[in-house]
């Protein structure tokens, strides 16, 4: 939680580019934490390649080419409200109905041919401009009263709070696709435009999956990375 808000700063401007940041007494007065668990956190975003340590002089934020505030952590999968937790973020139902799966959702989400699914399509706004397009599926075994209300806000949070599930990890493919008439129509895509999909499986802290859902955003609006730790082996 330290490190992604402290990651979350940097993207913004908040610690600027080859400055100082806070040092770990100020941080851990902040956090109500103990110096080691912001040492720590500290360490998650150096080996990021986020900031760099000068000795005698204190913690650096590190000029970064290729950082911008559209970057999205590929490895994140805890929703768009989090991810973008300095915006507005609205949801806007485009159609929401419950179905029995065909056979490429029961295999994603490990169903039976009459176990039930949300099938939804949604606008995310990001302050008042569309943003992306989710196509999402829950068992609504998993995710009780789901309402569209829910929809229009965040469903992470109603799944967290609410429900009190925990998720335990996702597998997430990325590529570049051809847009689809919804694209056209709620993200302003041209005929030749791509968009950049986001095809995952979420699952829960016992492995059960529980979302299958295709994020589709401009190519203009919307980046991803990926950092690669090397470590050394002892």
């Amino acid at each position: 939680m330290i490190a992604n808000k402290i990651r979350e700063r940097i993207q913004k401007g908040e610690y600027a580019e080859d400055t100082l940041i806070p040092d770990q007494v100020t941080l851990s007065k902040e956090f109500g934490v103990s110096r080691m668990t912001v040492k720590k956190a500290m360490d998650i975003l150096a080996m990021e390649g986020l900031i760099f340590r000068k000795r005698g002089s204190g913690t650096y934020v590190k000029k970064n080419a290729l950082l911008n505030s559209s970057d999205s952590n590929a490895m994140e999968y805890e929703g768009l409200t989090k991810q973008l937790s300095g915006y507005k973020v609205e949801g806007k139902a485009i159609s929401f109905n419950v179905e029995f799966p065909d056979e490429k959702i029961r295999e994603a989400l490990q169903l039976e041919k009459n176990d039930p699914v949300y099938n939804i399509v949604r606008l995310r706004l990001v302050d008042g401009k569309p943003y992306v397009i989710e196509h999402t599926y829950f068992p609504t075994a998993l995710v009780p009263g789901l309402t569209e209300e829910i929809l229009n806000k965040s469903v992470y949070e109603f799944i967290h709070q609410n429900l009190g599930l925990s998720f335990g990890g996702a597998y997430r493919k990325i590529q570049a696709v051809k847009p689809s008439e919804y694209d056209k129509k709620y993200l302003a895509c041209q005929e030749n435009d791509p968009v950049l999909e986001v095809e995952q499986i979420v699952h829960l802290e016992d492995g059960t999956p529980f979302e299958y859902s295709r994020s589709r955003n401009r190519y203009d609006t919307r980046s991803y990375t990926i950092v690669d730790i090397q470590r050394r082996q002892k």
